[in-house]
């Protein structure tokens, strides 16, 4: 229900766009309530938060990225954008779209998506 696209192989100091279309069923009408992130996961490493944007439109980037990278939104088209530039070999890694909202009820909804890999080397 979520997939991404966008990854590639890029030189240190490009850019890279990648995409995640929320186009599934559970996603049509009520994209807008769930809080979207972009998460990486390079080999031995753990899954790390690189950018979140929340429903209200809030944005948080971790620190590595801050500045670089800009997470995007599109409630219409049922999108989630995150455009990466002056990338670096250490950006290297697989990258996950996921979707998350709790209700107040304490239900946890959390999706993800099966990853795009970005490369970046020369």
């Amino acid at each position: 229900q979520l997939k991404e696209s966008g990854g590639g192989l890029v030189q240190p100091g490009g850019s890279l766009r990648l995409s995640c279309d929320a186009s599934g069923s559970v996603f049509f009408t009520i994209f807008s309530i769930f809080h979207m992130a972009w998460y990486r996961q390079s080999p031995g490493k753990q899954r790390e938060l690189v950018a979140l944007i929340k429903s209200d439109g809030n944005t948080t980037y971790s620190d590595s990225v801050q500045g670089r990278f800009t997470i995007s939104r599109d409630n219409a088209k049922n999108t989630v954008d995150l455009e990466m530039n002056s990338l670096k070999p250490e950006d290297t890694a697989v990258y996950y779209c996921n979707a998350e909202k709790t209700l107040s009820s304490g239900t946890k909804y959390d999706y993800w998506g099966q990853g795009t890999q970005v490369t970046v080397s020369s």
